[in-house]
Order: structure tokens, then C-alpha cells, then sequence
């Protein structure tokens, strides 16, 4: 995604500073021109301040935030990484469409034609494919699955994602089945996923 849309996606989320603040950071509250929340990650609390009024652009832009306990700040966009757990930008954007229902971008037409290889079972390749397809577990059966198992601090969990219908069987002799999974993106030290 350029940058000139990426900053189209913040403006249009600046305009409606409420409702996103209201949707992402629900534990907060409105006070005057601001929305009141602990953190980014949506913390109870009252560090973090949105600007719900103000310009399109620039230092006092709607949607604008600063947290005064960490010194953080930046857009909507942010927020919408940050409490969805969030990595890759794609997806965040993907996100941010939603929310606006705006709809996704045309793909790109140039290779409608070509097909790519398989890439070989168990190949740092076929893990990036997989994560490729797959979707954050915000409002999936992944995120129910977690919150029954207790574990409601959804904030840090990037690189867990959902893929609907993953293919699965239980022995070489059985037919293939199609089970939504959770999948995990495994990565080395440096920050490149190998499986």
C-alpha cells in the first residue's frame, strides 16, 4: 500500500475519531474534544488522549493521540494495530477498510495468468503462504477459543492468525478434511518466519 493510501485511510478514520475510538478502545470514555483511555492497547485507564475534533492533517488532526505515561503517539491506524494485535500493514489497512466498509482494493491484474509452483511441505515458503492466507483472530473462532481458555490479552498476538478451511488428515489412509485452524507463525531470531 503507498503511503499517499495509507494516509487517505487515516484522514477518513479522523473523521469518524468517535466511533473508532468507541469500537477499538471501548474501555475508555469521551471527555470534552478527547477520548480518555489507558493505552493504545485499550488499557482502562486515563494516560492516553485522542483528539476527536480538529483538522485532516497535521499536529492537531483528528485521531491524533498521545499517551503522557509512555510518551507514545500517533494515528487511528495505530490504534487499529495495536489492540487488534496486529503486524503486517495489509492487514491493519484490510482492517481499517472494514470498519469504514470501504471496499478492498482492485488486485493486481498483470499475473491473473500465472500460477505459482507448489512450494515444498514444511518449507519456510509454505509457512509464508499459509500465514499469507490466513487472518487476524480478532472476531473469529480462534479469539472465542482463547477467551474460554482464559486468556483475554488478545494484545500481543500478531502472529497468531485464522485460517478457515485448512486442510488436515489424521492418517496417510484417510481422506483429506477441511478444519478452521489456528495458525502461528514461527519465526527466527532476526524476524524471518521459518515455519
Amino acid at each position: 500500500m503507498a503511503r499517499q493510501d495509507a494516509s487517505e485511510l487515516a484522514i477518513r478514520l479522523g473523521r469518524q475519531a468517535e466511533a473508532v475510538c468507541r469500537h477499538y478502545l471501548s474501555t475508555g470514555h469521551r471527555e470534552g474534544s478527547y477520548w480518555l483511555v489507558g493505552d493504545v492497547r485499550n488499557t482502562p485507564g486515563r494516560s492516553m488522549f485522542v483528539r476527536l475534533k480538529g483538522g485532516e492533517t497535521g499536529k492537531g488532526a483528528a485521531g491524533k493521540w498521545t499517551d503522557a505515561a509512555t510518551g507514545e503517539h500517533g494515528d487511528l491506524l495505530d490504534v487499529i494495530r495495536e489492540s487488534c494485535g496486529l503486524v503486517d500493514f495489509k492487514d491493519v489497512a484490510d482492517e481499517a477498510r472494514a470498519f469504514l466498509s470501504m471496499p478492498h482494493p482492485e488486485p493486481d491484474r498483470r499475473h491473473d495468468g500465472e500460477r505459482k509452483a507448489p512450494a515444498p511441505i514444511g518449507s519456510p515458503e509454505a509457512a509464508r503462504r499459509l500465514v499469507g492466507m490466513s487472518q487476524p483472530i480478532l472476531g473469529t473462532v480462534v479469539e472465542t477459543y482463547l477467551r474460554n481458555r482464559a486468556i483475554t490479552a488478545l494484545h500481543g498476538t500478531g502472529s497468531l492468525r485464522f485460517h478457515p478451511r485448512c486442510y488436515y488428515r489424521p492418517d496417510e489412509y484417510s481422506p483429506t478434511e477441511t478444519w478452521p485452524a489456528m495458525i502461528a507463525s514461527v519465526t527466527d531470531l532476526a524476524g524471518h518466519q521459518t515455519g
